[in-house]
Order: C-alpha cells, then sequence, then structure tokens
C-alpha cells in the first residue's frame, strides 16, 4: 500500500512541482498572537493533539449508543468529560439525533460544554463549535431560511447574498455557535453531481465574487464580534467535478484545469483572510485530497499563504484506510494526512485518532513542529473569534433572530432568485380571476422547497419545522382565493423511501380536475437530498412526473411548469408541452410565496441561470466550453450530433418587461500589461413596468497558445429600471482579468485581440504586451 501511493504522490509532485525547500514556510508565516504562544509553551503533547480532534454531538450525550442520543437531548456528562478533559478535545460539531434545536437547547448544551472545557481542564481552553448553517442557521428551529446557495447564486445580486450571510451568522451566534462550514466554492460544471444546489453555479468568476460576499456577511471586518462567525468555504480543490457525476468518488483533473476553474474562488477566499476552510473529500488523479501534501501544504498554504484552520471532512483521515486504501492501517491514515497539512480532524465518533497521534509523534512519524503549526492555528482561530473572553453567547441578546426584518430580505432572495425560462405569448403573469389546478409532487412540500441541510441533514424533517410556512399551493390559494384553486398531487414521493422515489398516486384524478379549469400549474422536480443519498443513474426528470405531464397535455389546457430541484433534471420530452417554464430551484421557506408572486405578476422575475440546463443527459457543457464543442453539422455528408444542444444557456432568464442595450464603449481599442479599460453601455427598459437587469460583461480570445474558451464573464451589475428610464452601466477590466493558464501551468497574458461582449453588443480590442 506504501508503494502504491508513493506511486500517486510522485505523479503530484510532477505535476505540482517539488518544492520540499519551502517546507517550513507555511508554519513560519503563521501570526504569532501572545497569548496563543504562552498556551502553546505549556501545553503537553496530548493536550496539543486534543486540540486537534473534532467530535459530533451524539458521542457525548445520554444514548443508545455514540450515533443514536435520547430525546429529550441530553449531554452525558461522564461522557462529556472523558472527551474534553480526559482526552482535551478541541471541537465539536453538528446537531444531535439530525434534528434541529431551539436556541435554548443549544444556549444549554453549549454552556454545561463550555463550563467543562474551561473549568475544569488544567489551562481552560475553550471548545469552538461548528455547524453546517449553508442557507440559514440550518439546525435552529425558527430561524431564517433563505434559498440555498444556486438559487442566491440565480439573483447575480452581491447585496442579498452578503445581507443572507449577515442574518445567518446573527442567527448562528444567537445559537451560541460561532463556526460555519460554509460557504460552497466548488464549481458546479456537472449537473449530475448530488451538491450541485450547494454551489453558486458553474462559472469561476460569478463564484468567486458571490463567495467573497458571503464570506464578508459571515465574518464582517472582526470576527470577535457576537455577530460574527468563521467561515468555513469547502471543499479544497476540485471537489464538484467528479467523473462519474457522484459524490466522493473520483477525480481527473489536470493542473491546469484545477487552476483555471477551481483555484480561484479559494485564491480569493485566502487573499480575503478567510480564517478556516475544509477539505474534498475526494480523490483527485488517484491520490485522496486528505493525503495530499501537494495540495494541502505546498499549494494552500505556501503558494497561496493560507494562514488558517485546515479542517477534514466527515470521516475522511479514517476513509484513507476504509474506503480509499492508500493507508495500510488507520494510524498510517492518521500520520498520511496530518503529515500532509490537516490541523483539525472531523473524526467524528471516536477518539482513536488522538491515541495514534501521539504515538506517531513520539515515533518520530510526524514531526512536533507539525503538531505545533497545526494547534497554533486552531488556538488563533479561538483567540480571533473572542472564545476565550466570551465562550457562550446567550440567545436573549439577540432580538431580531426569526424576525420579520430578517424573513423580509428571505423572501426577497427568494423572489430574485425564482428564473422565468420560457412565456410563450407573455401567458404570464395568470389573471387572479382565472381558476387554476395546481398538480405535481412538488406543488405542496416545504420539505422539497428547502432541500437538504434543513432541520436535518438530508431536510426530511421539513415538514414538522415550518408548518407556519407556505407551500407552492398555499400561496397560490391565498393570492386567488381557495374557491379559485383545484389540487390533485398526481404524482407523489414517497418520504419513507429515498429520495427519487415518487409513485404515479392519482394521475386519472389530476386529468379530470383539468376539466374544469383555465390554466394548470404543475410543480415538478426533485424531493430533498444530498451528499451519497442524491448520487442517481438518470439525470432526466422521473418518468412518473413525465407521464403526469403528458396525460395532463393531452386536456389542451395552458401549462406552467415550475420545476423544484436542486440540479437541472432534463425536461426535453415535456418542454414543448409547456406554455411557461419557472425554475424556482431551492427556494427555502419563503418559497411558496416567491413562485405565486412571480405567477401572478406581484413581482417581476428578474432571477439568471447560473448554470447551462442541459437538453441530453450525455451532452452536459459548460458555456465557457473549447470552439469544438461545438461543431455543426455537415448536412447531406455526415449526420452527427456535435452541436451545443442546450435546453437553455447560462446567464439566461426572462421578464415582464423588455431591455434594450446601446452605446457599448471602450476607453480604449488596446490594453497594456499595467493598463486598464473602462467599459460602459447604455441599458433601457423598454416596457411598460418596473424591472431588474443582470448586465453581464464576457470576454472572448481571438487566438492563444492553448485554445481559448469560447466566452467568460467577467463582470456583472444588477440594475433597477423604471419604465423607459436609461441607466449606463460601467465596468473595469485589467490584464489580470483576462488572463489564463497557460500549457506550462503559468498565469499569462498574451498579445492578441479579444472581443469585449455586453448584449449582443461587441467591441474588440488588442492586448499589447
Amino acid at each position: 500500500m506504501k508503494k502504491s501511493l508513493l506511486i500517486g504522490m510522485s505523479v503530484m509532485l510532477f505535476i505540482f512541482g517539488c518544492t520540499s525547500e519551502k517546507k517550513d514556510d507555511a508554519a513560519a508565516m503563521v501570526e504569532r498572537i501572545p497569548e496563543v504562544e504562552a498556551l502553546l509553551a505549556q501545553m503537553t503533547l496530548e493536550e496539543k493533539v486534543g486540540q486537534m480532534a473534532q467530535i459530533t454531538l451524539d458521542v457525548i450525550t445520554k444514548g443508545e449508543n455514540e450515533m443514536v442520543s435520547d430525546e429529550p437531548l441530553v449531554l452525558d456528562m461522564d461522557l462529556v468529560r472523558r472527551a474534553i478533559v480526559d482526552y482535551g478535545v478541541g471541537s465539536i460539531l453538528n446537531t444531535a439525533n439530525n434534528r434541529a434545536r431551539t436556541v435554548e437547547k443549544w444556549h444549554t448544551v453549549i454552556s454545561q460544554i463550555q463550563d467543562v472545557a474551561i473549568n475544569e481542564t488544567r489551562l481552560g481552553i475553550p471548545v469552538i463549535y461548528g455547524i453546517d448553517a449553508i442557507h440559514g442557521t440550518t439546525y435552529t428551529a425558527g430561524a431564517t431560511f433563505f434559498p440555498q446557495q444556486i438559487g442566491q447564486g440565480a439573483t447575480f445580486n452581491r447585496e442579498l447574498v452578503r445581507k443572507a450571510a449577515e442574518i445567518t451568522a446573527y442567527e448562528t451566534r444567537a445559537s451560541s455557535i460561532p463556526w460555519n462550514f460554509s460557504p460552497v466554492l466548488d464549481m458546479g460544471r456537472d449537473p449530475r453531481f448530488a451538491r450541485l444546489w450547494e454551489t453558486f453555479g458553474e462559472d469561476v468568476y460569478h463564484t468567486k465574487v458571490l463567495g467573497l460576499e458571503m464570506i464578508k456577511g459571515y465574518e464582517g471586518d472582526d470576527i470577535s464580534s457576537p455577530y460574527r462567525v468563521a467561515s468555513c468555504p469547502k471543499h479544497f480543490l476540485g471537489y464538484g467535478t467528479p467523473l462519474s457525476g457522484k459524490d466522493r468518488t473520483p477525480a481527473l483533473i489536470p493542473e491546469i484545469e484545477l487552476r483555471e476553474r477551481h483555484l480561484p474562488p479559494f485564491e480569493a477566499a485566502v487573499n480575503a483572510g478567510v480564517q478556516t476552510i475544509m477539505v474534498n473529500s475526494g480523490l483527485i488523479n488517484g491520490v485522496p485530497v486528505h493525503a495530499s501534501y501537494e495540495l494541502l501544504t505546498e499549494l494552500l498554504k505556501e503558494e497561496l499563504g493560507f494562514t488558517g484552520l485546515l479542517l477534514t471532512d466527515w470521516a475522511d483521515i479514517e476513509n484513507l484506510h476504509n474506503r480509499d486504501r492508500v493507508a495500510a492501517s488507520q494510524k498510517e491514515a492518521v500520520k498520511l494526512a496530518i503529515n500532509a497539512g490537516i490541523d483539525m480532524s472531523m473524526i467524528p465518533y471516536n477518539l482513536d485518532f488522538c491515541d495514534y497521534l501521539v504515538e506517531l509523534v513520539r515515533e518520530g512519524e510526524v514531526p512536533m513542529s507539525r503538531i505545533d503549526d497545526a494547534v497554533r492555528r486552531i488556538l488563533n482561530t479561538k483567540f480571533k473569534l473572542g472564545l476565550f473572553d466570551t465562550p457562550v453567547t446567550h440567545y436573549e441578546d439577540y432580538p431580531l433572530f426569526g424576525s420579520e426584518e430578517f424573513e423580509s430580505v428571505a423572501l426577497k432572495t427568494a423572489q430574485e432568485s425564482i428564473t422565468l425560462l420560457k412565456n410563450e405569448n407573455n401567458i404570464l403573469p395568470l389573471s387572479k380571476n382565472s381558476r387554476i389546478l395546481v398538480t405535481g409532487p412538488n406543488s405542496n412540500s416545504m420539505r422539497a422547497l428547502n432541500g437538504g441541510w434543513s432541520y436535518s441533514w438530508q431536510g426530511e424533517k421539513v415538514d414538522e419545522f415550518a408548518q407556519d410556512y407556505s407551500t407552492i399551493l398555499d400561496a397560490i390559494r391565498d393570492k386567488i382565493g381557495a374557491g379559485n384553486v383545484l389540487f390533485r398531487e398526481g404524482v407523489r414521493y414517497d418520504n419513507d423511501a429515498a429520495y427519487w422515489v415518487d409513485e404515479a398516486f392519482d394521475i386519472p384524478g389530476a386529468v379530470r380536475a383539468a376539466a374544469n379549469v383555465d390554466y394548470i400549474v404543475i410543480v415538478l422536480g426533485e424531493n430533498s437530498y444530498t451528499e451519497k443519498p442524491g448520487d442517481l443513474h438518470d439525470l432526466t426528470l422521473s418518468q412518473n412526473q413525465i407521464d403526469l405531464a403528458k396525460a395532463l397535455a393531452r386536456t389542451g389546457k395552458p401549462m406552467i411548469l415550475v420545476l423544484n430541484q436542486g440540479r437541472p433534471r432534463v425536461i426535453r420530452e415535456i418542454e414543448p408541452l409547456m406554455s411557461a417554464v419557472v425554475n424556482a430551484y431551492l427556494p427555502g421557506n419563503f418559497g411558496g410565496l416567491a413562485v405565486a408572486d412571480v405567477i401572478f405578476g406581484d413581482y417581476n422575475p428578474n432571477g439568471k441561470l447560473p448554470f447551462t440546463y442541459p437538453m441530453y443527459v450525455n451532452t452536459l457543457v459548460t458555456y465557457d466550453h473549447k470552439p469544438s464543442e461545438n461543431q455543426a453539422r455537415m448536412e447531406g455528408v455526415y449526420d452527427y450530433e456535435s452541436d451545443f444542444a442546450i435546453q437553455y444557456p447560462f446567464g439566461f432568464g426572462l421578464s415582464y418587461t423588455t431591455f434594450e442595450y446601446s452605446n457599448l464603449i471602450v476607453s480604449n481599442n488596446e490594453l497594456r500589461p499595467n493598463g486598464s479599460l473602462e467599459i460602459s453601455v447604455n441599458v433601457k427598459n423598454t416596457g411598460d413596468r418596473q424591472g431588474k437587469e443582470v448586465v453581464k460583461l464576457f470576454t472572448a480570445l481571438h487566438y492563444a497558445s492553448i485554445t481559448p474558451d469560447v466566452q467568460r464573464l467577467r463582470r456583472f451589475d444588477k440594475i433597477s429600471l423604471e419604465p423607459g428610464e436609461e441607466k449606463t452601466v460601467t465596468f473595469t477590466l485589467t490584464p489580470q482579468d483576462i488572463s489564463f493558464i497557460n500549457a506550462r501551468n503559468e498565469r499569462v497574458n498574451e498579445a492578441g485581440d479579444f472581443d469585449v461582449m455586453i448584449s449582443d453588443l461587441v467591441e474588440t480590442v488588442s492586448f499589447i504586451k
């Protein structure tokens, strides 16, 4: 096993270059805080190793075993003391029994944990508690839930993304928790991927910009503020594009692709001073990332200069032995991961990690300098969070928790995420005097609106906590009156089975009901899921849902398709049957209201697709593809299917008004290495109602030493225009913005021409070296 790992590592060394002379640079760059240094000088090896351990809450509660807790939830103080006093455990994560808790319960539990850590250990070092609060404080009852990250990406609204993160930070601190495992900076470039909806979408610049806004919202200028949390961008690096499209399966990503598509959002986060980062659970080019010194130390810590805390994902050190088989034992797995650059292990169920690591240090297999570096990073994070002064925040100090003020931001974000993809003959908005049949498995489900990481990991407990919110059916009834709405599910999910199982519950009943209505609103998509339970074999929408759509289409009644899904399920068979298509993504607790507002015209849609919507399961392409991905058929000579066949393009989204672009002006027809370009365009609302428009600037190199992408998003801005109003939008571009990774894996600018494109306007500029 060791030999095979060394072969894999030699490949990675070739890819990233051997920089062994820099091996001490990573530790040398980390800030020396006097209080932390004083603690380090007093700590035993066992105390240091304990700080590197993170266990899940179930391990220290009363219950059947370390995976099942009693209800009501009660800490087992003997187990708490064993973990924190005997082993010095430095971090705890997650909820118990996969269930949301009240702010009162969180305060009780975390206060008890911190009391033991501070008052019953030799040095009184507080625990750092972490949670996945990815679209609001997702494990706290009563918290404000926003659209999932893919929906926030569809808003293209920096301010809303930052504000949602600020509210999430506030409510997470109200829950006595200071550490949030968010944002996801993985690239959503494979529609099959079960965690696509946790990303901002497929574009590098878009992800980088919105990721920074989310980090800014979480951390602010000072994470010691009681209203801020430490963020934890994830998953470094290349997690979102496995070869099979399935979670935690191998990826083949050459360095040129890693640096061009996957690294920039993390690099921007590091440059912004992000406090912590979580590691990719998978393999890249045969090497588990958790065992890659080249990626974790040489690239992240030395080249990018990351000086914060580097955390594993769930049980991923154990996976080096159990699943990936690069370590012949669990002890060897610990050695590989810690020497690769891991600072804290999300264990999560046992304390063997601590015993193994102490042995490895004493045997000389892990240097003490590596332990000191890891613990320094951990203690620095705790110190900067203010945990030594205020280990527990109190919910009574957070009067805005779950407030109408916060909920109004969630509703606005949901509204701005809704993306109108089709509107034949301007059928939308519908009249409020219409009679409507509402149908489909997602039409009356809060679980489907929220998706995974909502009150529970898979979101299956949503209905228990979200009774006060409106499903799409509820919102339509409230909008036009229950007497004007008929409801037949037609197809329903089996919530006791895997998420993708649905059954043809009453398709004939839905067809009969359609005879008495003017329009059909059919709500299709997916039930909640995330990670491995979300893996699928076929991206096509389920057959039962397709059958329901086709049966209703035969009635001749106009149909409005609402898609409530975490990834773009293929709808090629039924899309032509629809008069309108609305993509709602996973819009959260206020998604029902937002969808109804759009359908009946109380809100003018302005969301834009953050991914390319595929038409076929075998044609999964992104907008920034190479020219050879789109080769027209040679009619009469060869009949091949190599065109860019998609359902809807990246950045697409309709409105109930119209916009006209004009007067594209570029300040200079030449760009030099130290120069910049000012680019302006006029945008006018030529319709009869107020609307918001996302102004997107793309560039396209004419020629380069490697085949250039057909286009790349470089800037965007969102503006609001009244009817007849015109605004000038201005952007600045620098040479860095049009640079690319060349065949030598270097970021370069090459002399030559490139196009600047906004809407259908194009200007050509020459880069002069």
